[in-house]
């Protein structure tokens, strides 16, 4: 299987669609939705930069680094985030769910669960992963607490693990979930969407 590869993945909720430079605009427009790229401690695009950073993204799953997705709302039609399958290593059967982001209205709703769902479910049943990595600065509080909801474990912390953008040390707190504790991940994303 081609962990870099990026099919359209699709449900109630949301539409994961491979990330192509049509997507551009829309991707400069949800980043506007809460200012996301002045967060301190993600490394967003701003909005002038998303024709060079697509670009990037698309090249890194050229060379299979990576396989990118735009999130678009199914309830609007309007793309509302990214998300990314990154360090893949079908050689050990694991990869990172990560470069995540929503704009702000998207936040704190069905889109999250509904996204991570879909990939997941790739992950493990189609791809036969091992283990998922989800990976976040320690300072995005939001962030650790979303993927703690998603039913991943916590695994530890890297300190000091990466040079920032405005050149402080990132911590990165790992997260994972393993085969075996995924039959229990979905049925927990299935009933928070059907709750919500």
């Amino acid at each position: 299987m081609d962990y870099a590869a990026n099919p359209i993945l699709r449900n109630e909720v949301v539409t994961l669609e491979p990330l192509s430079p049509s997507h551009v605009d829309d991707l400069a427009a949800a980043v506007r939705d809460g200012e996301l790229w002045k967060a301190w401690y993600a490394l967003i695009a701003a909005p002038e930069e998303w024709p060079t950073e697509v670009e990037r993204r698309i090249e890194q799953q050229r060379t299979g680094q990576a396989a990118p997705w735009a999130i678009r709302r199914n309830d609007t039609g309007a793309v509302c985030g990214l998300t990314t399958y990154l360090n893949p290593a079908p050689e050990h059967r694991r990869l990172e769910i990560g470069s995540t982001w929503l704009a702000r209205s998207a936040q704190g709703t069905r889109v999250n669960p509904a996204a991570k769902l879909l990939l997941l479910t790739r992950a493990f049943e189609t791809l036969g992963c091992n283990v998922v990595e989800l990976r976040t600065h320690w300072h995005n509080h939001q962030s650790r607490a979303a993927i703690a909801r998603l039913g991943a474990k916590q695994d530890g912390v890297l300190r000091n693990h990466q040079v920032w953008k405005d050149g402080s040390l990132r911590d990165t707190v790992v997260f994972s979930i393993i085969a075996t504790e995924w039959p229990a991940v979905r049925s927990g994303l299935q009933c928070r969407l059907a709750q919500s």
